[in-house]
């Protein structure tokens, strides 16, 4: 890959393109779509947490694997 789109600033990625700003957005806006929605059903805050836990993780880890795969870092990096 020629170009990055993410960066590594600590222990998270930052977005460096318009490409990575696109895929975080668009992960942002999923991550508050979810919450809205489960929570608007919710009785309890523990209800809310429980019932989004699994659909923030699993698009933070999958923005997390992008990131790492466009971030240009060699396999001999690690």
């Amino acid at each position: 890959m020629t170009k990055r789109w993410f960066m590594l600033w600590g222990w998270v990625y930052r977005p460096i393109s318009w490409q990575g700003f696109v895929v975080f957005g668009f992960t942002v806006a999923f991550c508050i779509q979810v919450f809205l929605a489960i929570d608007s059903h919710s009785h309890s805050v523990t209800d809310t947490l429980y019932n989004v836990f699994p659909y923030i993780v699993c698009s933070l880890v999958v923005l997390y694997w992008i990131a790492d795969k466009t971030s240009g870092k060699l396999s001999q990096d690690r």
